[in-house]
């Protein structure tokens, strides 16, 4: 009988939902008995109801942008014991929890996987609520960290395994409570298209941008978020000879304004774009990346052993995220002394520390993690507990 597969996400940032497709794509290419694994992806709010789905994707959104100091404050107080109780009993959580034992009984999948917390939450309480009851079969459940941290929502004793990104984070798990036996570290999923990349100085020119010159990528995730406009007057005043690329994501309104001000400026040469599709080639052909530290983000430019910079970030996950990345060497953060001058000055003025960055990189980074996690599924399909 064929096998089938349910991986639950959420549209909060892009990362979960591009998580569950790696994971999908990968899980698709094996067969298990002559026959292939029935996989779907399913959103997880959006199972709720569409509501509840723009309510809670576009608050966080809105949040990160406007409110980012507001959001971490919640983040950590999410962090507490009695919060995250609080939070698991939550109406959210209960009502996913009935839509999900539909969905289950629907379609009785061999195993779930989760790349956000909140289904894995229900989950949770659904497998407890009916542990001694034949009327629902919960199945084997994975826990996919799209982050290089962990957060109390995620820990759950009913899940049977956590994908974390990183040994550091499987450190941080065991330290939680959670049986090392449950915990792998993969790495974050990402989708085989992103490794492949044309020629640098191919993709620059298509760019107008100089391929023998110095290039600094500056970006705030899918959405934009992070003081861009004023990082980029930051970078125009730095006497030296770079030129800069910035990225929007899918804020339409900042690639506007971002237009108007900058797209003539004398001092650097500067190319505004908006949301794009091959930034997998791009990070290929950049020398530097100046972002906030989102979960996908971070796994991107390490994968493609980018040093990066981060001048701003939203309180929360992507702090911690930042913490990881510095810790082993990977990033370099903004203070008040270490001024984006002086860290960028230093950069171009001493190869060096590009090379002893990237090095770094190299040690710290997951390669084959979507292929790797598929064959860890696989096995557990073959040989089930």
């Amino acid at each position: 009988m064929r096998k089938k597969i349910i991986i639950l996400s959420a549209s909060t940032g892009g990362g979960h939902n591009k998580a569950a497709m790696a994971i999908k794509n990968e899980i698709e290419e094996h067969n298990i008995n002559g026959e292939k694994i029935e996989c779907e992806i399913i959103d997880s709010l959006k199972l709720v109801n569409i509501v509840v789905d723009k309510v809670i994707s576009k608050g966080y959104e809105k949040s990160a942008m406007y409110t980012p100091k507001a959001y971490g404050k919640a983040y950590k107080l999410s962090e507490t014991h009695l919060m995250s109780h609080t939070f698991n009993d939550s109406p959210l959580i209960s009502i996913m929890a009935r839509k999900l034992k539909k969905l289950i009984i629907n379609h009785n999948p061999d195993l779930i996987i989760g790349t956000h917390p909140f289904p894995m939450m229900a989950l949770s309480n659904l497998k407890k609520h009916y542990k001694n009851n034949n009327k629902i079969n919960i199945p084997t459940m994975v826990s996919i960290l799209t982050d290089y941290t962990t957060h109390s929502t995620w820990i759950q004793d009913e899940i049977d395994y956590y994908i974390s990104a990183h040994e550091l984070i499987k450190e941080i798990l065991i330290s939680e409570g959670i049986s090392c036996k449950k915990i792998k570290s993969f790495g974050i999923p990402i989708e085989k298209s992103f490794f492949n990349s044309r020629d640098k100085n191919i993709v620059l020119e298509e760019l107008s941008l100089n391929p023998s010159k110095f290039t600094v990528l500056l970006m705030g995730g899918s959405f934009g978020a992070g003081n861009i406009k004023e990082t980029l007057e930051n970078l125009i005043d730095i006497k030296r000879d770079f030129q800069i690329l910035v990225i929007t994501g899918r804020n339409e309104s900042l690639q506007e304004s971002l237009s108007k001000k900058f797209s003539d400026n004398e001092n650097k040469e500067i190319k505004i774009l908006g949301y794009v599709k091959n930034m997998n080639e791009i990070l290929s052909s950049i020398d530097v990346l100046i972002t906030k530290p989102g979960g996908l983000t971070t796994t991107e430019a390490l994968l493609k052993e980018v040093p990066m910079i981060v001048p701003y970030y939203i309180p929360g996950q992507e702090e911690e995220n930042l913490d990881f990345l510095t810790n082993n060497g990977c990033a370099i953060r903004v203070t008040k002394k270490f001024t984006l001058d002086v860290i960028l000055k230093d950069i171009i003025d001493n190869p060096s520390r590009i090379r002893n960055i990237k090095n770094n990189i190299k040690a710290t980074k997951k390669e084959n993690s979507a292929e790797n996690i598929s064959n860890f599924i696989v096995e557990i399909l073959k040989n089930p507990q």
